[in-house]
């Protein structure tokens, strides 16, 4: 039997921050696609559109003018996907829908917060990559901000800060923006990566994500282990060596810091000179406005009892896959068993680090 080869064979990889597996199998790569192709817009954006309900001056669909706004604008989403002021939900109000009180089968609990909308910039035609550092250090200082602002309510629990780019991804209005919801609960999947942090903590003494960005570094002085993008002198650009998404990416704070809120005037630089290199090499990827949705990891609020034990992380999942018309789907098999991946997390690596760090529009 000829020898194992992590490029054509097949194996499974364990994430330790979710606790569950992937399954690689590169050698799917190499099947033909007759399957759905994405529709790539062909529309030049202008910079200001007057009726987006997100450039400076407009008015939002419930009659709400923006401010004249020319750098970040902040604001309370006029759809909230939770609501600051509710009823709890109590028994009797269980047994409306079970006709039970509840117990293992039938749980319910009220969920109350508040949602923020974050414009990145008043252009309407710019995303990530097209702004300068300056401009996406704004970002990550409204950022910071909106997490500082939301995290004094003792009511809240958790800020999620998130951005979804694409109409690929579910974004309802091509104005660049992310968004903040803030929750009176902490959710599964940064509830889980906490509970991962804690046992590693308990089990070596250590974090797992500064024992990760150590091991990183080493691995990154041979070609065929080397997962990392790009690096600065805080922060590092790595494919997961678990990633699912085709060119899943990490941007991993290199010191322990629980949240922005710790980060020094030079952090805040280096996160928005990482991004800034990494979103420029998605689109470079295929020469189109990468899709993706990014989302900050950290202490669940700056005063979270759980906030010692995490480390400052942004996840970015995109979904193409071999082209700006093909993309990765969870269906199937990953639905229902595990997520499995075509491309192995070091070939991934390889192409966005081969990827010139100049915007393709730039060229033109």
């Amino acid at each position: 039997m000829s020898e194992f080869s992590f490029t054509d064979h097949s194996h499974r990889r364990f994430n330790p921050l979710t606790q569950s597996w992937v399954l690689c199998s590169p050698h799917r790569a190499k099947r033909p696609w007759l399957g759905q192709t994405e529709e790539q817009s062909t529309e030049t954006r202008p910079s200001y559109n007057p009726k987006c309900y997100l450039c400076p001056g407009n008015t939002r669909a419930t009659g709400t003018r923006n401010e004249q706004y020319t750098s970040t604008y902040v604001f309370t989403n006029d759809y909230a996907a939770v609501h600051e002021n509710q009823p709890m939900c109590t028994n009797t109000d269980i047994e409306q829908v079970t006709r039970s009180s509840s117990n293992d089968l039938f749980r319910v609990e009220s969920v109350c917060g508040t949602c923020k909308v974050v414009c990145f910039s008043p252009r309407h035609d710019l995303t990530l990559p097209e702004l300068s550092v300056e401009e996406i250090i704004k970002v990550v200082c409204a950022w910071q901000q909106v997490y500082a602002d939301l995290s004094r309510n003792p009511e809240i629990k958790y800020v999620q800060l998130f951005e979804n780019k694409g109409a690929v991804m579910g974004c309802s209005n091509p104005h660049p923006h992310g968004q903040a919801w803030a929750l009176s609960h902490v959710p599964t999947e940064p509830a889980q990566e906490i509970s991962s942090f804690r046992a590693y903590q308990k089990k070596h003494n250590a974090c797992i994500l500064c024992t990760y960005v150590e091991a990183e570094l080493v691995n990154s002085k041979t070609e065929s282990t080397n997962r990392i993008i790009v690096q600065n002198e805080s922060f590092m650009v790595v494919v997961p060596f678990w990633a699912t998404w085709p060119f899943e990416t990490m941007i991993v704070a290199k010191s322990h810091v629980s949240s922005i809120s710790e980060m020094s005037d030079a952090m805040t630089r280096d996160l928005a000179s990482a991004i800034r290199e990494l979103t420029i090499r998605y689109d470079n990827l295929f020469e189109c406005s990468f899709p993706y949705s990014m989302g900050l990891h950290q202490a669940p609020t700056a005063t979270h009892e759980d906030g010692v034990c995490c480390h400052l992380h942004l996840h970015f999942y995109p979904p193409l896959l071999r082209s700006k018309e093909v993309r990765k789907f969870l269906v199937g098999f990953e639905m229902m068993a595990e997520p499995q991946r075509d491309l192995t997390a070091e070939q991934a690596a390889s192409r966005l680090r081969a990827l010139s760090s100049v915007h393709y529009k730039s060229k033109v």
